[in-house]
């Protein structure tokens, strides 16, 4: 997993909060007792959750020191654990498993989904959601300024998110677990504010592991390679904003 930065993350916190508020939106619980909010990196999600079931048990998991020092100051009520998901477990079955824009970062979805599934009590759900646009410009883009400049060599082992299957890939991967399935796509179109905010987005997250394998000043090189890119394939629209189109991926089961 990537080092992650709260502030940069949160810079465009609004974008980031609306698939969270969708999936939670369709969430079929009325009165949860144990709620886990997987990777949830600042807590302002974590926050939410524990404002719809006033009555839960909330607990945030995350393995970024530095993003749970910043969800324990969002929702100071709320029990924050720091562990990888991949090893974790709750102690005992949980009601609801929420988990935003995090499984992506993780590798073969065909053991994690199971293993996820096997942590709910019965009647219960699991709610992720991942982004779908690991083919989009603004990551291909990272690739082609890592295969080109003197950085290339420390690079050419790193990558960033892991490419999300199909819609159909998850059914078949649920169906021999799961009682009820619901999976969608949403493409949001994000309308961004700022002198090349694609690329402060993405620094914020996809990115992140291409910086973190370098020192300056190749990191400033590397970013500047790649932002010229970005500013090419994402220019200014007339009223001097940019248009950022984001696929993402739904899930909702229940066992």
């Amino acid at each position: 997993m990537p080092t992650w930065d709260p502030r940069q993350y949160l810079k465009f916190s609004d974008h980031r909060l609306r698939p969270a508020l969708d999936l939670l939106a369709q969430i079929p619980l009325e009165s949860p007792r144990t709620i886990y909010d997987l990777g949830c990196g600042p807590g302002n999600i974590t926050r939410l959750l524990a404002e719809r079931w006033p009555s839960a048990r909330v607990v945030g998991v995350d393995s970024s020191a530095d993003m749970l020092v910043k969800a324990r100051k969002e929702a100071p009520g709320v029990e924050f654990i720091q562990a990888g998901i991949e090893q974790w477990a709750p102690p005992a079955p949980a009601d609801l498993l929420f988990t935003n824009s995090t499984l992506q970062w993780l590798e073969d979805h065909t053991r994690l989904f199971p293993r996820l599934m096997a942590q709910l009590a019965p009647q219960g759900v699991l709610a992720a959601q991942m982004p779908h646009n690991h083919d989009a410009p603004s990551h291909t883009a990272m690739q082609e300024a890592a295969e080109q400049g003197s950085w290339r060599t420390q690079l050419r082992n790193v990558r960033s998110i892991h490419p999300v299957g199909a819609p159909t890939d998850y059914y078949r991967i649920l169906a021999p677990v799961a009682r009820q399935i619901d999976i969608w796509e949403t493409e949001y179109l994000h309308v961004l504010e700022g002198d090349n905010p694609v690329v402060e987005w993405t620094k914020g997250t996809g990115l992140r592991p291409y910086l973190d394998a370098l020192q300056e000043p190749e990191r400033g090189a590397f970013l500047a390679a790649y932002a010229a890119r970005i500013a090419a394939l994402y220019p200014k629209q007339a009223d001097r904003r940019t248009l950022l189109p984001f696929k993402r991926l739904f899930i909702l089961t229940r066992v």
